[in-house]
């Protein structure tokens, strides 16, 4: 036998699968930047979005062109890490703080790191939550030393995909395979 839902835990499912809805977005921008897939980043905005990240203030598409731009140009891998998300949800609007950490491998093989928080507004139109409003808080930045990448000395390290900043990356496979061989002792 079931027990019905109580109207407060109707209510608080309803908030944990906004929050989910919401998180997702978030996810979607980052995933968007780091694998240079335009249409997946421009998924987590409404189109008429305005977005401030460091010298830029626009919208989506021309975020998107701005910092796909300067990553391809400084540099060959990079990755937007979410941490921390506090979400405060009143109806069809939505206010969240996330705090963030991007690595990324310059072209001259250095590596910049930095940490901040994205501060958006979300709005929840025709039943999609999507960031109507960004701020980019930046708050440290820095170089971190060089070392060799450890994985190049692995022979059969690509055979499951090469790395990508594209929809050619691995992630994208469907259905994911491992090609490589197990390493069985004996």
């Amino acid at each position: 036998m079931t027990t019905p839902f109580t109207p407060d835990q109707l209510a608080k499912l309803e908030r944990l699968l906004d929050r989910q809805d919401i998180e997702a977005t978030l996810t979607r921008f980052s995933r968007g930047m780091d694998r240079f897939d335009r249409e997946l980043f421009l998924s987590a905005f409404h189109d008429d979005a305005t977005i401030a990240a460091g010298d830029f203030v626009g919208g989506p598409s021309d975020l998107y062109d701005w910092a796909a731009a300067m990553h391809e140009a400084g540099q060959y891998a990079t990755q937007h890490n979410l941490l921390n998300l506090t979400v405060d949800i009143d109806g069809d609007t939505a206010h969240s703080e996330l705090y963030y950490l991007f690595v990324g491998r310059n072209r001259d093989d250095s590596n910049w790191i930095a940490g901040g928080r994205y501060i958006d507004r979300l709005e929840r139109r025709a039943g999609q939550w999507r960031i109507a409003l960004r701020t980019n808080a930046i708050e440290w930045s820095g170089m971190v030393p060089t070392m060799p990448i450890p994985y190049l000395d692995v022979p059969d390290i690509h055979q499951n995909g090469t790395p990508s900043r594209s929809t050619a990356d691995p992630s994208y496979q469907r259905p994911l395979i491992n090609k490589r061989k197990p390493n069985i002792p004996g």
